[in-house]
């Protein structure tokens, strides 16, 4: 699953949370600097991802007449052409790879700007962070369906992409995942 720039401040307390209350890591600025520098990282990588599909849209757009005319599948070129601009953008497309990236750039940051300090290796530091993602993107699916599903059978009717809409989506997703101990 892709992340969402609207889930990297929930992530980023999660992966904070986790961070802090290990054993193993001393914690040397407070909590919300340390989150605001997970969350600049998640960002990042997310807007990376961004232009890159930017990039793809505008490429298959200037080629939009012979796709039509060779009656071609816009997804299956889309996929094909993000995966030969993936490198060129710096983006990692296997999210396993790509989670695992992103904990070693959080590591590293917080490491080198002393944020944290650790006194065990750096792969069980980094498999805290990469757990987090993990269990984040798992619970997230989980909680969206469930906040889509209350959304549905909500008294006043909401329309999508509203600001009434978002309001509700985001204090009820934040109360979801509250509930599923994610953050």
């Amino acid at each position: 699953m892709r992340l969402k720039l609207h889930q990297t401040t929930y992530l980023s307390r999660r992966i904070t949370r986790d961070l802090i209350t290990c054993d193993f890591i001393e914690a040397r600025r407070d909590r919300a600097s340390i989150e605001e520098q997970v969350e600049r990282i998640l960002d990042e990588d997310i807007l990376k991802e961004q232009a890159l599909d930017d990039k793809v849209e505008e490429i298959l757009d200037s080629q939009i007449e012979e796709i039509e005319y060779l009656n071609a599948d816009r997804r299956q070129l889309f996929w094909m052409t993000k995966k030969r601009l993936a490198n060129d953008f710096g983006v990692i497309l296997n999210n396993e790879d790509r989670f695992s990236d992103i904990a070693h750039k959080i590591l590293d940051y917080l490491w080198e700007e002393d944020y944290i300090h650790f006194t065990c290796s750096d792969n069980q530091i980094k498999n805290v962070i990469f757990g987090s993602l993990d269990d984040f993107i798992k619970g997230f699916e989980r909680a969206d369906g469930e906040v889509l599903a209350k959304l549905k059978n909500y008294k006043r009717k909401l329309i999508p992409g509203t600001e009434d809409y978002d309001l509700v989506y985001h204090r009820l997703y934040e109360e979801e995942l509250i509930k599923r101990g994610l953050i």
